[in-house]
This record gives C-alpha cells, structure tokens and sequence, in this order.
C-alpha cells in the first residue's frame, strides 16, 4: 500500500452497537475503518443457524460479503456458563426469547442461577472472528475465551449485553465496571482480535484489500 492510499475499510456483519464500537475502537490503530453493516440497505439480515460461534460468525462474513462485493468481518460471541451446561452459548443473545434484550436476557441467567452458590458459578465469554474476501471466501479466522464468574447483581453500567454481571475475579470488578481502555485488553473479543489482527495485516500487505 502507498502512503497516499486510503485507509482500508472492512464491513462488520453486525448490528450490534456495541460490538461495532468495540471492534473499531480495536482495529483503528491499525488504520482499518469498520463500515457497520446498517450503512448498507441492501445488506442481507443473515440467518444464525450455526451450531458454533465459528460456524455463525463465518456465514455472516461470508454471506455478507458475497452480497456486498466487499471485505467483511463476521463476528459472533456470548456466554457459557458452566453450571448450565454451556447456556446461554450461541443464543446468547436471544436467550430470553424472540423479543429479547438485555434486561431480559440477564433475568432469565439470574433466575436459572438462582440456586447456584458463587463458587459453582464460573463462566466465560467466547469470541469467534471470521475474515471473508469478496467472494465470500474465508481468508482468515480466529477464537478466543475470557473466564470469569457471574454475580447475583449488576455492578456498573459500562459494556453492554451480559457484562454488568460477568466478573473478572483478579480485577474484583465485572466487565461493567471496567473501563473501555482495560476491557479492550483482556477481553474475549480483544483476544480474539488479538489473534486476528496479524493474520488481517499480513492480507493488506498483499495489496488485496
């Protein structure tokens, strides 16, 4: 790339507000711009059918992409908790049902773990990312966990989905009360991009993007 290019730009195959903060917060110093997906009217509401994150997060990029013509991430995470069995996992996000939200979401985990004591409440959040070339071909991918415990009630405000509730026991503060700048160091989703990162880099440096 030449020092006159402009800045490449990826598709994020999410509507998630959150998570496209994150994720361009993640990848701006590399000089990546994140184009939500939203910016597209003809962008397709792409069908979460996937059995794993993985699965899922690799339709999304490359279902989109296709559609698109354009290079796009597909992202897809939540939360497992291990005295249920793995739940909420892929359906993290519409645990509570068709109309869920957060606010239902988190009802719904605190009332399944209603019983559970705090030393049998261990969990954590799964990241998948998935690098897809216009085609729809995935050229890159990578998957990361942050282990934690769930608490019996919210403990600040920041983040969003399961975060006020999700511990991190050697910080004694949840993913809620931590700042934007320490969260975007240790959890699953920096993790992941973490690992991802190099491999997008080593892409650009061909000139594909």
């Amino acid at each position: 790339m030449s020092d006159h290019a402009e800045p490449p730009s990826l598709v994020l195959a999410s509507r998630n507000v959150g998570k496209q903060r994150e994720i361009a917060e993640l990848l701006a110093p590399y000089g990546i711009r994140v184009l939500p997906v939203s910016d597209f009217s003809d962008a397709p509401d792409v069908v979460e059918d996937g059995c794993t994150f993985a699965d899922n997060a690799a339709k999304k990029a490359g279902q989109t992409a296709r559609t698109l013509a354009q290079w796009t991430l597909g992202e897809d995470s939540g939360l497992m908790v291990d005295a249920l069995d793995g739940a909420p996992g892929i359906y993290s996000a519409r645990y509570s049902g068709d109309n869920a939200t957060d606010s239902r979401n988190n009802e719904k985990l605190l009332s399944e773990l209603a019983d559970v004591p705090a030393e049998k409440r261990g969990a954590c959040y799964v990241c998948h990312a998935a690098l897809a070339d216009p085609s729809g071909r995935i050229q890159a991918q990578a998957e990361a966990v942050c282990r934690g415990r769930i608490t019996t009630v919210a403990r600040g405000t920041n983040g969003f989905g399961y975060d006020p509730y999700f511990l991190i026991p050697e910080y004694h503060r949840s993913f809620g009360e931590l700042s934007g700048l320490v969260k975007r160091h240790l959890s699953h989703r920096a993790r992941a991009f973490a690992r991802l990162i190099p491999q997008l880099v080593a892409v650009l440096r061909t000139d594909q993007i």
